[in-house]
């Protein structure tokens, strides 16, 4: 085997772990955030959440085992279309394997929040009252939250640099590259709105709802061309089509 033939190869094998990891990383979301924490955090009800997290504490020490599958995961897509895409322009591919690197830890900074809250109600017997728990535990859930948006506003920006050398290439169809630059702006701005402007709560609510598909289908699309097809091409490595 030639030295392009095993760099093709490898290439194919990172695609293929990248891909994977995209869509583990979907499940994985839809599971921990989509289920389990829109069904035990209530918001604007703290005792309600209270109860929950009591009476389903398995489920959220589940969602928690999930959040930490997606960081693994981030790690693993950032590594991955570092490889594939630093043919284009290895800057610029650093600088969004950087960026989602940042996300990532900013992600596992939120964790901590879900971590401190089973801390919490495993000992709330011990140091806690029964008014003050519920308190507590929802500041840590809030905590969690914000943490995270701060996160996903680093994590749209590497979106649009992955979608503008995902654009200029001549091998990731195009369609892909526009779903990631829709979805990289609408992590940035509901994000944004999220977590500076509360107030507009409703409003960015409904601007989520409509953008909800081009930021799932974007990276999911990402995932799909990285498992079928990515790393298969020679103009991965013959063609830099950023100078």
């Amino acid at each position: 085997m030639t030295n392009l033939e095993k760099e093709c190869s490898n290439q194919r094998t990172v695609a293929i772990a990248g891909g994977i990891a995209i869509i583990i990383m979907a499940l994985a979301a839809g599971f921990s955030y989509g289920f389990v924490l829109e069904q035990i955090a209530i918001q604007g009800d703290t005792d309600a959440t209270f109860q929950n997290l009591l009476s389903s504490e398995g489920l959220f020490i589940a969602g928690i085992a999930g959040w930490l599958v997606i960081l693994l995961c981030d790690i693993v897509v950032a590594w991955s279309l570092y490889i594939v895409l630093q043919p284009l322009h290895k800057n610029l591919s650093l600088l969004a394997m950087l960026l989602r690197f940042a996300y990532a830890g900013i992600l596992g900074i939120a964790i901590l929040n879900l971590i401190i809250v089973t801390i919490l109600i495993n000992n709330r017997a011990s140091f806690l009252t029964t008014d003050s728990f519920p308190v507590m535990a929802n500041v840590f859930l809030i905590a969690f939250e914000m943490t995270w948006w701060i996160g996903l506003i680093i994590f749209g920006a590497h979106l649009l640099i992955v979608g503008y050398l995902a654009f200029q290439s001549d091998f990731i169809p195009k369609l892909v590259s526009i779903l990631l630059w829709i979805a990289a702006l609408a992590y940035m701005l509901i994000h944004a709105f999220y977590f500076f402007l509360p107030h507009w709560n409703a409003f960015t609510s409904v601007l989520e709802a409509v953008l909800t598909i081009p930021m799932v289908f974007g990276e999911l699309g990402l995932g799909i061309w990285l498992l079928m097809k990515g790393g298969k091409s020679s103009d991965v490595r013959d063609k830099a089509a950023i100078k």
